[in-house]
């Protein structure tokens, strides 16, 4: 079991290491948050907070927006590989459909992890900073969680679809709404009640928490909280991930 879920493991980090433009590529947009909302909300942030710095408080969110992004699209080799035989060839083989779903799961979290720890690298030359080495593997920690769980879902859903298209149309449909209301770019506090009652049904916002909890030391809900409510979920969405993988037809 542990060897096909690394050979698995591995073939998507090989996909990815070949494939420079999509590291580089994958930069732009949290950079241009960062430069936008940093520094076009730093001022306004810092006199309503009574000084704090805007940039500690953004940048755990840029970075969950990152490995959110890169985590739920991985769902797409799901249908590249039908598309193109593989997966067809991955099925018959003598192994266990949750031992495929687990390989392609741990893949492309770990890719995740990757290009959230670059953003996180980036954000340094902006400002930010981490207090100790033990806030940053509390924030590793978060950011697998995060990316165990978007990973999950991105094959849970891809494995239920056929068409490249319809699968990028309904992500998009999924993502800005699931970064926007995680509480990422502002914060909770005094929001409207229904704005506020959907923000804490959004996953990421108690991954976006912890991490800033962990990283940058604000924390709303806790991170013990955070952490019992992202390792549940991410349990759940592989439990259901294998379930629904096992009924794919290649």
């Amino acid at each position: 079991m542990i060897e096909v879920i690394y050979i698995l493991w591995l073939r998507q980090l090989k996909h990815y290491w070949r494939s420079k433009a999509r590291l580089i590529g994958s930069l732009g947009q949290p950079l241009l948050f960062m430069v936008a909302f940093g520094f076009g909300f730093g001022p306004m942030y810092t006199r309503a907070s009574g000084g704090a710095s805007y940039m500690d408080f953004l940048a755990p969110g840029i970075v969950a927006m990152s490995i959110l992004f890169t985590a739920i699209f991985s769902g797409l080799e799901v249908i590249w590989d039908r598309q193109f035989g593989f997966l067809k060839e991955t099925l018959v083989a003598p192994i266990s459909r949750t031992e495929i779903m687990l390989g392609k799961t741990f893949g492309g979290a770990t890719i995740a992890i990757i290009q959230g720890l670059v953003v996180l690298c980036l954000t340094y030359l902006l400002g930010f900073r981490i207090s100790s080495l033990s806030s940053l593997a509390l924030g590793m920690t978060f950011m697998f969680l995060i990316a165990i769980f978007f990973t999950g879902l991105g094959l849970a859903i891809a494995s239920m679809m056929k068409d490249m298209q319809g699968f990028q149309l309904i992500m998009n449909f999924l993502i800005m709404p699931i970064f926007f209301l995680s509480g990422a770019l502002f914060p909770l506090e005094n929001l409207p009640s229904a704005i506020y009652f959907i923000s804490r049904i959004d996953p990421l916002t108690y991954g976006v928490d912890g991490m800033r909890g962990a990283l940058a030391g604000m924390s709303v809900f806790g991170i013990h909280n955070d952490f019992a409510i992202m390792f549940i979920l991410s349990v759940l969405v592989c439990i259901i991930g294998a379930f629904l993988f096992s009924r794919v037809e290649a």
